[in-house]
């Protein structure tokens, strides 16, 4: 089975798209109108995905008072004076196309322990995204 037949099975939902240059703030307020995502995905000004942000990272930045002090001091002062999505964003992103097949994506999301991805075409865009939620509903897990 591909990613695009799961794609077209789950309900079409909102996509938490955040610009690069979002306020915190902004990205703040994109996390709480998509419930169904722990991330925000972040595009540039041609809908190009440059990275996400999980809920984690946001949660790090804006209650960094609250975190026991074992962040290292080089990571200290980006954190402090971050003022969009670009300077929070995670670049590293791990991501689906409609054609892997979905064995391959759990495995993928599995090694890189994330409950989501993004589903990209191939310029980068997203059409997309497919959570650990999804798979579980529509594939049959491994029994062995």
């Amino acid at each position: 089975m591909k990613i695009r037949e799961i794609s077209q099975i789950i309900e079409e939902r909102d996509l938490p798209l955040a610009r690069e240059d979002d306020s915190i703030r902004g990205v703040l307020e994109k996390m709480l109108k998509h419930p169904h995502s722990r991330l925000i995905y972040v595009v540039d000004a041609d809908g190009r995905c440059q990275g996400v942000i999980s809920l984690g990272t946001l949660i790090r930045h804006l209650f960094s008072s609250s975190f026991e002090p074992a962040v290292h001091a080089r990571f200290v002062i980006p954190m402090i004076t971050a003022e969009t999505a670009k300077h929070i964003m995670d670049t590293g992103v791990i991501y689906a196309t409609e054609e892997e097949a979905v064995e391959t994506v759990i495995k993928k999301m599995v090694k890189a322990a994330i409950k989501e991805i993004p589903v990209l075409d191939e310029t980068n865009r997203i059409i997309g995204d497919i959570t650990m939620l999804d798979l579980l509903r529509h594939c049959e897990p491994d029994q062995d």
